[in-house]
């Protein structure tokens, strides 16, 4: 068991961060703002696929007016993200914003920040202080060299909560990122050992699906695991949808949720191997598409891993030469034709959703 870290709760609407509660997964929009229509559907489409709550852009004061209508509609906390416009934060916390996100690279003027703090006392709103790399490296003065990155972002962190301590003001969660996956983890570390709020967690850019994978899982799975983040955001250039799904598998295989859809188990496959399972797991994979519910199936190519994979799985298979062992629950209750495999764990699958 993961012994997640202690810190303060925080609440953003009528979610609760921190303090022992769930780790919450959030993604961002890719619509315009001022698409009201697009952006609702793109915040349920989130919603559904597991997200506690959706970060908005809202650059202008039309995308802060669009922000309110789409809070209305919103199945889930929504939170501003602000970069230069104090005035932009101002807007999106009456407009109905549960938390907005500050970065204190781009807000610096001590008196704008008190005017978001007293209005974030008004209505009740959380603020994330999130500090990017890139954004507080002063590039005119010379590029800052990678080992004292970490200490700037830490100094710029506690230079900020200092002002809203100081303000009587403790509603916030604390972010540091960077592209880089060892000074994301580095830094992470050294806010967690100086403060005790609540810590959302991930890459500034993990890139394009298939190259975001990897530095993300390593990034926000490494901190997690010492206990490290109260929220979480995969970061990839595409589909939203797609970040919340990796979030909640990386929370999900270190124990922290169960998982919001299939999980489908292969062996990897050796010369043992007497039919093409490969070939039979991509198909197991299409079935899987349109099943929402979490089941686990197993797909495997002998009696080595076979047996024990398929007590650990909702329904598996053990295939061997012409035929297979069909498990369900752990327990075999069919031997099957190698050319009716799919159709015998299409069948199980769907009994299984149908109990649920």
């Amino acid at each position: 068991m993961i012994q997640r870290r202690k810190t303060k709760i925080v609440s953003v609407s009528s979610l609760h961060l921190g303090g022992g509660h769930p780790v919450a997964v959030q993604s961002m929009t890719k619509v315009a703002t001022t698409d009201v229509a697009a952006c609702v559907r793109q915040v349920k489409k989130l919603a559904a696929a597991g997200c506690a709550l959706v970060r908005i852009a809202v650059p202008t004061k039309a995308d802060t007016l669009a922000f309110a209508k789409i809070v209305q509609k919103s199945p889930v906390p929504l939170v501003a993200d602000i970069h230069f416009s104090p005035q932009r934060a101002v807007e999106a916390i009456e407009g109905g914003a549960a938390k907005i996100r500050l970065n204190p690279g781009n807000i610096k003027d001590p008196t704008d920040i008190l005017k978001i703090i007293d209005c974030a006392k008004q209505h009740g709103a959380a603020i994330r202080i999130g500090v990017n790399e890139a954004s507080i490296r002063d590039l005119k003065s010379g590029d800052v060299g990678q080992d004292n990155r970490v200490p700037l972002m830490l100094d710029e962190m506690k230079t900020y909560v200092r002002l809203f301590e100081k303000a009587g003001f403790d509603n916030i969660l604390l972010s540091a990122k960077s592209a880089d996956t060892v000074r994301t983890i580095e830094v992470n570390r050294a806010i967690a050992d100086t403060f005790d709020y609540p810590i959302h967690i991930g890459l500034t850019h993990a890139g394009l699906l298939e190259d975001a994978q990897t530095p993300s899982a390593i990034a926000i799975g490494t901190l997690l695991a010492e206990g490290i983040g109260d929220t979480i955001r995969v970061s990839i250039a595409g589909d939203p949808v797609q970040e919340a799904k990796l979030g909640n598998d990386i929370l999900a295989s270190l124990g922290l949720s169960q998982r919001h859809g299939p999980e489908l188990i292969v062996c990897p496959t050796c010369g043992r191997c007497e039919v093409d399972v490969t070939g039979l797991a991509r198909k197991v994979r299409t079935l899987l598409k349109d099943v929402h519910q979490p089941v686990r199936v197993a797909v495997m190519g002998c009696v080595v891993n076979g047996p024990g994979e398929a007590a650990d799985a909702d329904v598996a298979v053990c295939a061997g030469k012409g035929k297979g062992f069909l498990y369900r629950g752990g327990k075999k209750i069919a031997v099957v034709d190698e050319a009716n495999l799919l159709e015998a764990l299409r069948r199980e699958i769907t009994a299984i959703v149908a109990d649920q």
